[in-house]
């Protein structure tokens, strides 16, 4: 289903499907929803599917709204559906490996786990939509591109106890941000930094930094670059090679995806919670939305609640 004809036949036709330019027809045919549409029309969207009793994968963000994130989850729950934010990269070998040496205390205690995406985009990647790059519907490189990345920061270091930020519109004509810099404390005592920004030309690959008292763990578009860590063996097995979208956000696919689909599909006929809960994605969403509170209050400390939902 797409709102633009000419977008929905060339997909119909392709895939052999009947195709739709409205939500209606579409929630009588189906038994779950993929929303792929602009951020901010994700929880709007996943309501009316949830209210036709469908289950619903989303892209990351489940929203731009905290509200609206959490009216989602709390309807899914009520009436007991299925529902799933993207968040591919919890399923790479490599990022799984660092998480379970974390969470098993091989690293001893954390002391800094850091997020670089300093990616590129144009200015006609902007333009492209009146909806890029807005407050209302899409976001800045924080809450678009970083937030794949936050995702895996406080999946592997555990919840942030406090934030502060600072962002800038530095490179493009847009609403929001296109550089961001944000300092974390984690529950843990460990500290951190999240860096992001869609003005770093070519593009960088995404990197994640993980240090402890006994070592330190890097990883860079999901494959290991580090492994410094004595007496546990580096993984044999590396995250399936795809781009990381750092230039081109047209090549953002992978072997992860289908890995997360799977488990959601598994997720709807075993009646369980998929890995990456939309609990999970309100998580993701309120530290995000704490950071945009620290930086519009010129990056004063914003602390979190224990369990880094609002």
């Amino acid at each position: 289903m797409d709102v633009n004809a000419d977008r929905a036949r060339t997909a119909g036709h392709k895939y052999e499907v009947p195709w739709f330019t409205s939500l209606g027809p579409l929630l009588r045919r189906v038994d779950a929803v993929d929303v792929c549409t602009p951020s901010g029309t994700h929880a709007s969207i996943g309501l009316r599917a949830a209210r036709a009793g469908k289950h619903i994968v989303v892209e990351k963000p489940i929203d731009v709204s905290v509200r609206a994130a959490k009216r989602l989850v709390e309807t899914c729950k009520e009436l007991g559906l299925t529902l799933a934010c993207i968040s591919q990269h919890r399923f790479a070998a490599t990022v799984r490996a660092a998480r379970d040496v974390v969470q098993g205390g091989l690293l001893g205690r954390m002391l800094m786990g850091d997020a670089y995406v300093k990616w590129h985009r144009s200015q006609e990647y902007y333009d492209s939509g009146e909806w890029r790059g807005t407050h209302r519907l899409d976001g800045g490189c924080l809450m678009n591109q970083a937030i794949h990345y936050v995702d895996l920061l406080l999946w592997i270091m555990g919840p942030a106890a406090s934030v502060r930020a600072l962002t800038r519109t530095a490179c493009h004509r847009m609403e929001c941000e296109d550089v961001a810099v944000v300092m974390v404390e984690f529950a843990s005592g460990a500290m951190g930094v999240i860096q992001a920004s869609t003005c770093c030309y070519p593009g960088l690959p995404e990197r994640l930094e993980l240090h402890g008292e006994r070592g330190t763990i890097v990883i860079e578009a999901d494959r290991i670059s580090r492994w410094d860590l004595e007496g546990v063996p580096t993984p044999s097995a590396q995250a399936q090679p795809s781009s990381t979208g750092a230039g081109d956000p047209t090549a953002i696919w992978g072997e992860q995806h289908r890995l997360q689909l799977q488990d959601f599909v598994r997720a709807v006929s075993e009646r369980r919670e998929p890995e990456v809960s939309g609990k999970n994605a309100l998580d993701t969403l309120g530290f995000l939305d704490a950071a945009y509170r620290s930086a519009r209050r010129g990056g004063m400390r914003v602390n979190l609640s224990p369990a880094c939902s609002l």
